[in-house]
């Protein structure tokens, strides 16, 4: 779970002009954001492709397959 003190300073630094409001607003948008969205296991069947190699056709899978760590994440069903 997300430290919400962390992300409110977190926001401040990156963002110095905005408002407290505006910070807690964004903070209450991310801390929300465990209810609708769910994170998709790297398991995952994402469909279909024309390649082989995903790697061939998506950079994406050329990062993750050079070291870059992904989180993905897919909107909860309603």
């Amino acid at each position: 779970m997300i430290d919400r003190d962390k992300l409110e300073t977190l926001l401040v630094r990156r963002f110095p002009h905005a408002t407290r409001n505006q910070v807690a607003a964004a903070a209450n948008g991310i801390m929300g954001m465990e209810d609708e969205w769910e994170e998709v296991s790297p398991d995952s069947e994402f469909g279909f492709h024309y390649s082989g190699r995903c790697v061939d056709i998506c950079s994406i899978a050329r990062e993750a397959e050079a070291g870059t760590e992904f989180r993905l994440l897919r909107r909860r069903p309603s």
